[in-house]
């Protein structure tokens, strides 16, 4: 029997990157094949602004992801981003259509379809709607309805929604690389799977992925997703305050960043120099470049906080804040994280899955491929079954036992 495979594309504003993950035949392990790459184009804060560049980034990383792989790729999950991104609580309600009061799939689905039911601005859609409780006859907090008996059947959702121009640069890209979309995720969702258990979700936890040019939150309790939300803020613009702060070009301070970069507080007047290739170098102190890093990042925390208070979650989440995305890569984020988001801090770590990439800004697009995987697991198929886009759709809803 030949193990099935599954692609996964995480579009963001640094690079694109792309993962490969199989199911081995024998002991069911997820292994990682391959993933790789490309410096980004055509893409702004996230959200795709030029087809056609971003169209030649995913085709030149898919044909080296075949190579490295060996296997023919014609499908991906890819992530949607962007500050447009946004959710809406909402409601549905439908009375049971079966004679008996028991409840059907069918009656589910039509829920769930009354609780989309709501205008939206202009050229805004629903991208998804998560189930966060189900509601038979009065009786709330109800998960699994299906074989229930009742009248009415009642369903709250959390519906994320999009711009749909956005929407529609970003499927174009894909499919002007000879791709196929087989699913859609929210970019501050694709983690989850990959580094938070049920546990986590069920106590109250929160993922937070520091990308270049966003960062992206997605907060669970009871199992449910309860709250997301992107910020048009990232890593990239730490780099662009460091360019500023030393007077140098915007990939000289991407280098000082990556070479010299932590959020600990610099001691002392110790200085630095990075060589340049031209002959020339460039000097700073530590307490300036410190300073200036942990200037940006208390801002992103600050935003993150501002949200939580939002939804009456700052510094009230047992299960702590999940760390990942390039950004992540600073030295003491995570101490720093803690001290301004006053609760547990970690950085994401792949769960259930084989990878030689331990690196958190892979994490996202592994998480795509995770919760894909997962599901299939729990359908007790077979075969991965990829190109049916509902129930790929549901690996990333959280009330799914």
């Amino acid at each position: 029997m030949k193990a099935e495979t599954i692609a996964g594309l995480d579009i963001g504003t640094h690079s694109i990157k792309m993962a490969v993950l199989q199911r081995r035949v024998k002991g069911g392990e997820l292994e990682v094949l391959a993933f790789g790459e490309e410096l980004s184009s055509g893409v702004r804060k996230g959200a795709v602004v030029n087809i056609e560049e971003v169209s030649k980034k995913v085709l030149a990383l898919k044909n080296r992801i075949e190579n490295i792989s060996g296997q023919k790729i014609s499908e991906v999950m890819v992530n949607i981003g962007g500050s447009h991104i946004f959710c809406v609580p909402s409601h549905g309600i439908v009375a049971v259509s079966r004679a008996d009061g028991q409840i059907s799939q069918e009656d589910v689905e039509r829920v769930l379809q009354a609780a989309q039911a709501f205008s939206l601005p202009l050229n805004k859609e629903v991208l998804e709607a998560f189930p966060q409780q189900f509601v038979v006859d009065g009786e709330e907090q109800v998960k699994e309805v299906v074989g229930m008996k009742g009248v009415r059947l009642e369903a709250d959702v959390l519906a994320v929604c999009g711009f749909t121009p956005y929407i529609r640069n970003l499927t174009e890209a894909v499919l002007g690389a000879g791709l196929e979309i087989i699913d859609m995720v929210p970019s501050p969702l694709m983690a989850d799977p990959a580094v938070l258990t049920g546990q986590q979700k069920e106590i109250g936890s929160a993922v937070l992925d520091l990308g270049a040019g966003q960062t992206g939150l997605a907060v669970y309790e009871q199992g449910d997703l309860i709250h997301t939300a992107i910020f048009p803020v990232g890593s990239e613009n730490i780099t662009h305050d460091i360019a500023i702060g030393l007077r140098c070009e915007p990939d000289v301070a991407e280098r000082v960043k990556v070479e010299f970069g932590t959020c600990a507080r610099g001691t002392g007047k110790r200085s630095e120099k990075l060589e340049m290739p031209e002959g020339q170098s460039l000097s700073f102190s530590r307490r300036l470049l410190s300073h200036i890093i942990e200037a940006r990042v208390k801002e992103i925390f600050q935003l993150v906080n501002k949200e939580l208070k939002q939804i009456s979650r700052q510094g009230t989440l047992p299960g702590g804040v999940v760390l990942v995305g390039g950004g992540a890569k600073l030295p003491k984020i995570a101490e720093e994280a803690k001290k301004d988001l006053k609760v547990t801090v970690k950085l994401g770590t792949p769960r259930g899955v084989i990878s030689l990439n331990s690196d958190p800004s892979f994490l996202p697009v592994i998480g795509l491929l995770v919760g894909a995987a997962e599901f299939e697991g729990r359908s007790g198929t077979r075969r991965m079954n990829f190109n049916i886009l509902q129930m790929v759709k549901r690996a990333f809803k959280p009330f799914i036992p």
